[in-house]
This record gives C-alpha cells, sequence and structure tokens, in this order.
C-alpha cells in the first residue's frame, strides 16, 4: 500500500509475546546524495521558455520518471509543479529539525540492476544517479496472536510456523512455495522497463525477452504454459487450486496482497504476488531505506532531469489543459502563463483530476464516465510524531505494523496500522537525542466521514481527535510504556481532507482499487491525441514499482523504438 511501496515483506515468524525485539543496525551505507532538492531561490522563478516538446504536469515519482527518461532521451521537456517541492506523494517536509516522510517508507531495489530489477532503481541507473541508503532484514509486525520479528529469507519460517501456528501450517505453506516460486521466473522475464504504448513494443519487448520467456516456460515443466496463464488471474485462485486452509496463512497472504496493491488476495494479480513471493527469498536480498528520507530519491531523479537539460518548475499550478484542433498542445498555468508543448502533454495527476482540467467536449463522454466508474481505494489517516529518543527502547526498529482482527478483514477501517520511525537509520533526520516518527492507516479512511466538513470547525476537531486514537495506540504499543503523547515535541494529525488539500488527490484517494479479473487499469493513452497519463492511475497500477514503470512507459511510447533499444543496451536490460 501507500508506504510499502517497494515492499519485499518478509516471512520469518518468530514470535514474541512482551518486549518487542529490535530490528538489526543498517548493514551498508551508500555515499551522500548531492544537492538533493533546488533551493529556495529557485522556488518562484520559471526556468527558461515558456515552450518545451514535453511538459509533464506533477512531479509525483511517475511523473518525474517520465521526465527524467526523456531529458535522457535528448528531448526538451519540463515539469510543472503546483507546491514549492517537488515529489508528489513522495514528498519530504521539515519542521522543527524534524524532516518527515509523507509517503513511502519501505524500500528495496535501489542497488539491484539488470533485467529484474525494480523499475525505479533501473530509471535511476538510467539518470547516473544513485540513492544513499542504509540496509537490514526484517521489521515488526503486531497481529491478534502476538508479535514477530519478521526477516528476509525462509531459513526460520518453518520452525516457527511449526511452534506458532502448527504442523498443518508447515504442510500448507510449503505446497504454497512449490507452486509459487517455479512460476517467478515467467513473472520476471519482461522488464517494465522495456514496454512502450505503441506497436514498437512488439520490437523492444516481445522479441527481445521472447528467449527468456520460452525458457521460463520450458522450466514449468509440460504445462508451463497454463501454469503461466494464472499469472493474469487473481492470486486467491491459486491458493484456492492448492486447497489452503489454514486461517492463519490465508490472513497472512491476505496482509501481504493488501499491502503490496491496496486489495486482498482475490483482486490482486498473481503475476504481483509470484514476483514479490520470489525476490523475498532471493538468497541476499535486503530491505533498504534512503538515509537522507524519500526525499532523497526525488531529489536524486530531480538532479537526472537537470544533468540532462530538463527542467522543474515550482509555483506552476496548471489550470488548464490547452486542446487546438482536437490535440492537446499545452497548458495554461494559474497565473495566466501559457506554457507550449510541441510533442505530447503527459498529466501526473490522478485520471479523475486529469479530467477537471480538460474543456467538457475534449473527450468522448464514453471514457469519462468510465473513468469517473473506476473504484478507488479510500484515503488516509497520518500521524507524525518527533520525540526525544531517549524514552524509547534502545534497540528500536525501522518499520512496524499493526493488525488488530483479522476477522474484520485487513481492509477494514481503522484495522492495519503502518508504523515507520526512518531515525532509526537515517540519524540526520531528526535532532541529535531524536526520534521521527510517521504512522497512518493505509487507504482505508472513508472520505465520506469528512466530506463536507469546516477544517476550523469544532466536529472537524473532534473527529480528528476520535479517528487518530487508534493511531496513538499502535504507537503506544510499539514505543511501550516510557512513550508519553503528551510530550511529543511535534504531533501532526492528517485527515482525508489534509491528504485532498495538500496533494491535490481527489477525495484524498491513493488510486484505484481494480480487482484483478474486474476490469482494467484506464492506460496511458487517451482519446485525446497528444495527451497521457501516468502514475497510480494507470497500468501497472499502484506503488512506487508501478509508478515508475508508468513514467518510464510514457517516456519511451514519445521516442522512436531505435532510441529505446539504445538505452536498454546501455542497461544491460
Amino acid at each position: 500500500m501507500a508506504s510499502l511501496l517497494f515492499a519485499r515483506v518478509p516471512f520469518n515468524l518468530n514470535f514474541r509475546r512482551g518486549k518487542t525485539p529490535g530490528l538489526p543496525r543498517c548493514t551498508s551505507v551508500k555515499e551522500p546524495l548531492r544537492n538533493p532538492l533546488p533551493s529556495s531561490r529557485d522556488k518562484n522563478q520559471f526556468p527558461g521558455k515558456l515552450e518545451a516538446d514535453v511538459v509533464v504536469i506533477g512531479s509525483g515519482i511517475g511523473g518525474l520518471c517520465c521526465a527524467g527518461l526523456l531529458a535522457k532521451y535528448n528531448q526538451d521537456v519540463i515539469v510543472l509543479e503546483s507546491h514549492d517541492v517537488p515529489g508528489g506523494d513522495a514528498h519530504s517536509f521539515e519542521i522543527k529539525g524534524y524532516k518527515f516522510d509523507s509517503g513511502p517508507s519501505l524500500f528495496s531495489g535501489f542497488q539491484s540492476r539488470g533485467p529484474q530489477a525494480n523499475p525505479l532503481a533501473q530509471v535511476l541507473d538510467a539518470l547516473g544517479e544513485n540513492v544513499p541508503c542504509a540496509s537490514y532484514n526484517s521489521w515488526m509486525v503486531y497481529i491478534p496472536e502476538g508479535e514477530f520479528l519478521s526477516r528476509i529469507g525462509p531459513s526460520e519460517f518453518y520452525k516457527d510456523l511449526d511452534t506458532y501456528v502448527g504442523r498443518e501450517a508447515v504442510q500448507e505453506w510449503k505446497k504454497l512455495l512449490d507452486a509459487i516460486l517455479p512460476m517467478s521466473a515467467a513473472a520476471m522475464a519482461l522488464p517494465p522497463i522495456s514496454l512502450r504504448g505503441d506497436w514498437g513494443v512488439l520490437s523492444t519487448a516481445a522479441v527481445r525477452y521472447a528467449p527468456s520467456l520460452v525458457k521460463s516456460l520450458i522450466r514449468m515443466g509440460p504445462q508451463g504454459a497454463l501454469r503461466a496463464s494464472k499469472l493474469l488471474r487473481p492470486f486467491s485462485e491459486i491458493i484456492d487450486s492448492l486447497d489452503i486452509k489454514n486461517s492463519f496463512i490465508r490472513n497472512w497472504v491476505d496482509l501481504l496482497s493488501f499491502l503490496l496493491a491496496g486489495v486482498k488476495s482475490d483482486g490482486v494479480l498473481s503475476a504481483e504476488m509470484v514476483y514479490m513471493f520470489a525476490e523475498w527469498y532471493k538468497k541476499g536480498c535486503l530491505l533498504e531505506y534512503p538515509i537522507h528520507g524519500t526525499g532523497s530519491v526525488v531529489g536524486a531523479l530531480v538532479q537526472g532531469i537537470q544533468k540532462f537539460g530538463g527542467r522543474l518548475a515550482l509555483n506552476a499550478h496548471v489550470k488548464r489543459i490547452l486542446v487546438k484542433n482536437g490535440r492537446a498542445t499545452g497548458v495554461e498555468l494559474s497565473s495566466g502563463s501559457i506554457v507550449k508543448a510541441k510533442k505530447a502533454v503527459v498529466s501526473n495527476a490522478s485520471m479523475l483530476d486529469t479530467l477537471k482540467l480538460l474543456p467538457p467536449d475534449a473527450i468522448p463522454t464514453s471514457y469519462t464516465e468510465k473513468i469517473k466508474a473506476t473504484p478507488q481505494c479510500e484515503s488516509f489517516m497520518h500521524l507524525h510524531l518527533g520525540f526525544d529518543a531517549q524514552i524509547v527502547p534502545e534497540n528500536l526498529g525501522i518499520h512496524h505494523i499493526v493488525v488488530n482482527d483479522w476477522s474484520r478483514g485487513v481492509d477494514a477501517e481503522q484495522n492495519v496500522v503502518l508504523i515507520s520511525i526512518p531515525s532509526v537509520l537515517g540519524k540526520e533526520l531528526a535532532p541529535s537525542g531524536k526520534h521521527v516518527l510517521h504512522a497512518y492507516t493505509p487507504g482505508t479512511e472513508p472520505y465520506s466521514l469528512w466530506e463536507g466538513l469546516d477544517r476550523r470547525s469544532a466536529e472537524y476537531k473532534r473527529l480528528k481527535a476520535e479517528r487518530s486514537e487508534v493511531m496513538w495506540k499502535a504507537v503506544e504499543r510499539v514505543l511501550g510504556s516510557g512513550f508519553i503523547r503528551e510530550k511529543c515535541e511535534v504531533a501532526l494529525v492528517g485527515t482525508p481532507l489534509t491528504h485532498k488539500r495538500f496533494l491535490r488527490r481527489h477525495r484524498g484517494t491513493y488510486g484505484p482499487a481494480i480487482k484483478a479479473g474486474e476490469g482494467t487499469f484506464p492506460g496511458h493513452s487517451t482519446p485525446l491525441p497528444q495527451l497521457f497519463c501516468c502514475g497510480d492511475s494507470t497500468f501497472p497500477g499502484i506503488g512506487v514499482p508501478a509508478v515508475a514503470a508508468s513514467g518510464a512507459i510514457v517516456a519511451n511510447t514519445l521516442v522512436p523504438v531505435s532510441k529505446h533499444y539504445e538505452l536498454l543496451n546501455e542497461l544491460g536490460i
């Protein structure tokens, strides 16, 4: 989900009741990042001419990846960001010396290379940028059965399942892995960065990677093609076909599915889960956290864009997309300035917010109705805290997840709380001797509870206190009796209205909640020539790897196949 955006969620159950065990400290740190964000003096100065080959609306991860690759492809590109900092859902902000992440917090794959690398890592590699990271191998989980330290790799998993769940769970888990792992090669055979939105994909993807796909099917046995076809079906179908009945196993898989894609196992695409399972069990796989915060990921992308001649304009709010002779030709800013686009306009806003920027008759009614009918994830509650490190356990881990009640379902409101304490690994993110914490309910807070409320009203403040209590209690469970909420130096509560206001998201959502087999994402192209979309509203879906891939796909589509091929060859993919 929202923060487990690079999730390679580990499985080594190590149940403990009582004292909370800590997570290992970092095992590797890379060199510091240069100039992570544009300087404040540049924020109100429009960079260069009011014209570009491609105009990108919004500086979320998808928009920045798209712009970065376009700049790499020698296209004149400019990113227009309405706020005074780039990053969208992934931006960082600072209060009283505490540097807070607004979104993603669990990452992996920054240091990976090759066809199976994380799409964001591939984009950063193409731009010649590196994000300094701390590596670790576990995180804490609090569930009704108890507390456990979850580690990357399978070495102790069977033993712990046997001890804390039972022999039946061990047998069913082995059955599940035996069925899944042979399918992983097929799930990983086609790198997302090889994709494009035109017929050129037959060359850059289908033909180029056909040999590796065929080899993976052969390794899957006589029914390889049939098994591979299951990758495009809901993951629950694989579970059901194996007759997996153990309640803990099914609950655990639902949790992982929800954190990955915003839907349970009956809605997540099997290919996504198979890919993730293979990554969790790969030898030497580690989780990673950017030691300068998620803002350094944004900063690396911005540096890459500017290195290749691309531009970023902050405080540049797009009022509307301009349409002439049935084609998108540029945008009008709220300042009244016109920014022309010679080749294309790419919107990194959500599809619903993109529709609001278009003239009413620019898009067919059928397309508009399809977008409006797309089911959306609910919104968020956020809690950002800054506090004294001396009042909490010394062996505190960076990541924690709390599930209150399996029977309600992992997608039920107020049931799952995610907690990130990045100052455990990134010491500069908080003042000396302090910690910074971000807790949130991941895409499960109903916007309808908040709709129409005045943010200055007593009713809003009452509801804010009431709905944030589940996060406070989860934080108190994680931090122990020494933590006292009233002693926090910084305490910020965000609501769906906050999410909508600061991220300019329709109803404060995180993106489509489309179940596998029940619909498709709208895609990157639109009925309006020269208008494209990237980000969490488009294929391949929500999450940082997905939105990075979406930006890359749009960038690839806007250049000749020959340039795309050059990039793939350069990356060794």
